[in-house]
């Protein structure tokens, strides 16, 4: 048994999922965080964990050659990031290798990992930030990021993958809390005003949404607040004040009210405009998003004669693209207010030959089938969990000739394929988009269609 504090010296042996480097000591595995595979390391046993042991590096004692030197100062205690010592040619070869042998691991499926999109230039992507805030022991208060499996606030000047004005309003923000004495939440006593604070960011409108997060409905200083940060950031397109007084890890409530602006900021994606609010899902890398979205039009290869359905379709991004390929698309959507964005975004881009759906894809689909309506294609980006049987066989149901799949969680993805193959679907390769950087994240997508029995 290894006890805390213990010094061991070792090669990695492998990196999981999460890119952790694992040390195998007899049976014990030890995970080792921001190491690479077949490195030699010294390290020191943190704590006993539920798989083997945490360990923190002391010393790299046979680098990589794709070892680089992190280019941000909190990165060893920052969770955010996990492959920032890795260059990009290495977090490209190390995604693939992901997806190569999660493909292998499924061999019943028959299908190859071929390829993955990189960014060029990995910084500064993200179009969403969420900061929590905290005060020290010595009463300072903190804005910053949460500690990896932990709730303790790490504080930053700068986030290498923020746009910088974004990392300027939000200092300005922590300033005025002191100025005007806005307590930070303290979520074991439940007290205090500002839970978080949510930018979004238009990377090609440059508009901004700032998104104050409170415990309370009253926000004392309210005025006094969004005055003085106007004043100093007047490119701010809207403030929203959002109410969520539940005890939960959830960041947005349900209340809302508009301090500021109309309350949602325009970007462009794919050459389409699309209204953006508060809680609207939308893909956090621009750049990388145009990369996957095309990449599915390619593959689908529509020729205007289709019935597309988009489930789980959001605001409408992808199927209000799929849309300029395709005879007519339908949206289906279980939030309501996704529905009402996504409706709001077929108008703003004069958008025809698309409709949308506030229903469960799977229920919309049999009910499809009931009529004996058809669709021609499925476009599915389900959430984490991946997507689930009921709706696979719904699919099955209305037998659409291609179904493409999107994941951001290829190992749920792999899983529904089993399904989807039981169904008669069947895919050949699975794509890689590079959609988080520096992230162990990685998304996928695959063109599944049917074969005949």
């Amino acid at each position: 048994m290894l006890r805390s504090g213990q010094i061991l010296t070792g090669t990695i042996a492998y990196l999981d999922e999460s890119s952790n480097g694992i040390l195998m000591v007899g049976k014990d595995k030890v995970f080792v965080r921001h190491v690479l595979a077949k490195e030699k390391v010294k390290v020191k046993i943190q704590k006993r964990l539920k798989e083997g042991y945490s360990a923190n590096v002391i010393e790299i004692l046979q680098k990589d050659k794709e070892r680089i030197k992190p280019v941000c100062g909190i990165y060893e205690r920052c969770g955010s990031c996990h492959l920032m010592h890795v260059s990009v040619q290495g977090q490209k070869h190390q995604k693939l290798s992901y997806l190569q042998k999660l493909c292998a691991k499924n061999k019943q499926l028959h299908i190859k990992a071929e390829e993955i999109a990189t960014m060029k230039h990995p910084y500064h992507y993200r179009n969403k930030m969420i900061i929590g805030f905290q005060k020290d022991k010595q009463g300072k208060l903190q804005a910053g990021f949460y500690e990896e499996f932990s709730h303790h606030i790490i504080p930053y000047e700068q986030c290498l993958l923020h746009p910088e004005i974004c990392d300027a309003i939000l200092h300005t923000i922590t300033t005025l809390m002191i100025k005007l004495r806005i307590e930070p939440y303290d979520e074991d006593k439940r007290r205090g005003l500002l839970r978080h604070v949510v930018i979004r960011y238009g990377m090609v409108s440059k508009q901004i949404m700032v998104v104050l997060v409170i415990n309370q409905q009253i926000f004392p200083a309210r005025k006094a607040f969004v005055q003085e940060l106007l004043k100093k950031h007047p490119q701010i397109t809207t403030i929203v004040q959002n109410v969520n007084t539940r005890k939960t890890s959830i960041v947005l409530g349900e209340q809302e009210r508009i301090l500021y602006g109309p309350g949602y900021i325009e970007d462009t994606l794919c050459g389409l405009q699309f209204r953006i609010s508060a809680k609207s899902f939308y893909q956090i890398n621009h750049e990388q998003c145009e990369v996957l979205y095309k990449k599915g039009m390619e593959l689908l290869q529509l020729t205007g004669k289709e019935t597309v359905l988009d489930a789980y379709c959001g605001i409408g991004t992808i199927g209000m693209y799929a849309a300029q390929f395709a005879k007519q698309v339908i949206g289906v959507e279980l939030n309501k207010d996704a529905v009402e964005d996504a409706k709001n975004n077929a108008k703003l881009n004069q958008i025809r030959n698309i409709r949308f759906v506030c229903d469960d894809a799977g229920k919309f689909m049999q009910k499809m089938a009931a009529k004996k309506e058809r669709l021609d294609v499925v476009i599915l980006d389900p959430p984490r969990s991946g997507s689930s049987e009921a709706f696979i066989r719904s699919v099955a149901t209305i037998r659409p000739k291609k179904v493409l799949y999107i994941s951001c969680n290829p190992q749920t993805q792999l899983r529904d394929l089993q399904l989807f193959q039981k169904y008669g679907y069947v895919g050949d390769v699975l794509y890689g988009v590079d959609m988080f950087p520096n992230t162990f994240h990685v998304e996928s997508i695959v063109l599944m269609t049917r074969k005949e029995k």
